[in-house]
């Protein structure tokens, strides 16, 4: 299983794709491990954890994406993302969001993506913005939103 736009390759994160691409510059982080041994006792989980960003350049991890989990009860499943600061204000991140909620909305299970940020973070509300996603509310310094299928 593999995205691509224009600029990117988005390959879903498993103990396989870390050992067969190269990860120079980029740090395997806490949550990766996690998903990793959830996604070990439960291969449903494959597409809806984390996925590397690859710049095609390069052939570069530039940063990392994904689905806090499968869908929920009221069809929704939670993105988030982090870019390298080297590759950080080149629209990586609004490509790669689009792209994997696009691939989210094929599956009839999928009606929305929610996303949250801190409310200081300007260059990810900047990403959400611009993929059109809603800003529902905000709690604890944190920014919630959401897009419905449909209007991505």
């Amino acid at each position: 299983m593999e995205l691509q736009t224009q600029r990117l390759k988005l390959i879903p994160c498993t103990a396989e794709s870390i050992s067969t691409i190269s990860i120079k510059g980029y740090e395997i982080g806490p949550h990766i491990k996690e998903y990793l041994k959830k996604l070990k006792d439960d291969s449903t989980l494959l597409g809806w954890g984390v996925w590397l960003v690859i710049e095609k350049e390069n052939d570069s991890v530039i940063g990392d994406i994904g689905f806090k989990g499968k869908p929920d009860s009221e069809n929704a499943v939670e993105v988030g993302y982090g870019i390298l600061p080297s590759a950080q204000n080149k629209g990586y991140a609004t490509e790669a969001v689009r792209e994997i909620i696009k691939w989210a909305f094929t599956f009839e299970n999928v009606t929305k993506v929610i996303a949250e940020c801190r409310d200081d973070n300007g260059p990810s509300i900047r990403v959400l913005e611009k993929l059109n996603m809603n800003r529902i509310g905000s709690e604890n310094n944190m920014l919630k939103w959401e897009l419905q299928k449909g209007h991505a």
